[in-house]
């Protein structure tokens, strides 16, 4: 049985947006302003928009482990037959 080592790497993707005119010459002027070029930009938008998932992700996952947590976690304590004024009666 041979094993195969994967040796992951990333390279750079160039990817080809259809927009109209009026948007590109809007944020090119909002790149300049930012110091940046309308590849900055989206840069930083999908940076953000994918750190957010996995903050998202992350809290969904804590979530589900509580709520799995709580299920496990039930037990029966029994009837009970005081009120909550026998708690405080003092003879």
């Amino acid at each position: 049985m041979t094993h195969n080592k994967v040796f992951p790497y990333y390279v750079g993707m160039n990817v080809t947006l259809s927009l109209n005119d009026d948007l590109v010459r809007k944020v090119r002027k909002l790149a300049v302003e930012r110091d940046t070029t309308l590849t900055g930009l989206i840069r930083d938008y999908l940076e953000k928009l994918s750190a957010d998932e996995d903050v998202f992700g992350r809290k969904k996952r804590e979530r589900e482990i509580l709520e799995q947590s709580f299920e496990e976690l039930q037990f029966q304590v029994g009837k009970h037959d005081w009120k909550r004024a026998d708690l405080y009666d003092r003879d």
